[in-house]
């Protein structure tokens, strides 16, 4: 008889797949590590994604006379954000591993959800920014609401306590 040493009844849960989430603020770097570490244990590739969320204009006014199309305004704002965003693989955390990056548009949760299936990833990274009360209310929470619509398990990593005191304070 042999044993096996895999969990009775449930597959074995391979990770491939890792998608960090980051907008680039000292509080997405939380999650940082733990997506590689774990890329690293599992022998994963990560993808990074930053969502550049939409900048509606009150009347895509450029404060000459004649109002700027919201086709050519969301094309500047593409190029702009591609231009200025680091490069994620420079990152010493992530270095030795298979980096890949994407940059979605959108509301950010639901962006990071669709980019999740889109690459058929095993496992999301994410940062808390730690925000409770009216803070939470009014920012919404990207991590939630990641949480509640991925198809795959969600890793969310909250910022130190000294730092969720920070936010709170903010």
């Amino acid at each position: 008889m042999t044993e096996s040493t895999e969990p009775t009844g449930a597959a074995a849960w391979q990770v491939r797949r890792i998608l960090l989430p980051t907008d680039f603020s000292g509080c997405a770097n939380y999650a940082l590590p733990y997506a590689a570490a774990i890329a690293r244990a599992a022998g994963a590739t990560v993808i990074c994604v930053n969502v550049v969320e939409p900048i509606v204009p009150a009347v895509g006014y450029t404060g000459m006379a004649e109002a700027m199309p919201i086709a050519e305004m969301s094309e500047q704002m593409e190029d702009s954000a591609e231009r200025e965003l680091p490069d994620v693989m420079r990152c010493e955390d992530l270095r030795g591993l298979k980096v890949e990056e994407v940059i979605g548009h959108g509301d950010a949760a639901a962006e990071i959800v669709r980019v999740a299936d889109e690459q058929e990833v095993d496992l999301i990274v994410i940062s808390s920014h730690g925000r409770t009360g009216l803070g939470r209310i009014i920012f919404g929470s990207t991590a939630e609401a990641v949480v509640r619509h991925a198809r795959c398990p969600v890793l969310v990593v909250k910022p130190p306590p000294e730092e969720e005191e920070e936010e709170e304070e903010q």
